[in-house]
């Protein structure tokens, strides 16, 4: 039983040896949210067994959770570089057919040839619609629009546009070389009920779930979602020192369970060479 019990061990060390690894390798993805392993005991035991002299049955992996902590803000001073000062996410759209609708904390944006600002995978930046005030009109995802940056003035097309500028709120403005000014929406942004139920699917990226509940969307500055930092990056949440604690930790945890193994193995082959 012993063996069953520190095989359990091995694995359960392996897990957290792969966990931890994960996150030393993404130290430098930008928008990288860092995970835990959790584990619980097993214990089973007949009800008119004395559980005094029962053993636990070994370790189980319980999850692996993510961490949803604030990453640190580094400045870049470029204007399409976006970071989340808060608990919202970037709504981006995926590429034809499907255009599934994910969400990132990676706001390293860029315009492509058909002026549609997009994230690091191609999809396109979602905005909502404002009016001349800069106040949204809606915060439907029906009414959610690609960013595209505007080449001329809507009302002087011979003005192209000279400057775009964003806001903490998410409004952003473009100035055209006539000097005249227009909105051209607010970056929409998402929160959840449960962001630990978020499903990770890469390049700081994740799809919604039953278990994260359905997106609530608005502009910064509105509830938990934080306001947006033009010009900056978000870290990814890592903290080298206590990853590589972590690392220490999971490697002796899996030593001393080999160890258990072969004390077990090297007991098991004593027992048969008395009785041999």
């Amino acid at each position: 039983m012993s063996f069953v019990t520190s095989l359990s061990g091995l694995k359960a060390a392996q897990t957290d040896l792969s966990v931890v690894s994960n996150n030393i390798a993404n130290s430098n993805s930008i928008g990288f949210k860092k995970s835990r392993a959790e584990f619980g005991d097993l214990f089973a035991s007949a009800p008119t067994q004395n559980t005094k002299s029962v053993a636990g049955q070994g370790v189980r992996l319980n999850g692996i959770v993510q961490q949803y902590t604030q990453g640190s803000l580094n400045s870049t001073g470029r204007t399409l570089d976006l970071a989340v000062a808060g608990d919202g996410f970037f709504i981006v759209k995926g590429q034809p057919p499907r255009e599934a609708q994910t969400y990132t904390r990676n706001g390293s944006f860029t315009v492509n040839v058909d002026r549609e600002v997009v994230d690091s995978t191609g999809n396109k930046v979602q905005l909502l619609p404002v009016n001349a005030a800069g106040q949204i009109t809606s915060t439907s995802a029906a009414d959610m629009y690609d960013f595209v940056l505007p080449e001329t003035d809507p009302t002087d097309p011979t003005a192209v546009l000279s400057n775009i500028t964003i806001a903490d709120d998410g409004i952003v403005s473009a100035t055209y070389s006539n000097g005249n000014q227009s909105r051209v929406g607010a970056v929409a942004m998402a929160s959840f009920a449960a962001v630990e139920g978020l499903r990770p699917i890469g390049d700081s990226h994740w799809q919604a779930t039953g278990v994260s509940g359905v997106a609530l969307i608005n502009q910064a500055g509105n509830g938990p979602l934080g306001t947006v930092r033009s010009g900056t990056l978000e870290a990814a949440n890592i903290d080298l020192t206590e990853e590589l604690v972590g690392l220490i930790a999971a490697q002796r945890n899996f030593q001393a369970n080999a160890k258990a193994i072969e004390t077990a193995n090297n007991m098991t082959q004593a027992i048969v060479n008395l009785r041999s």
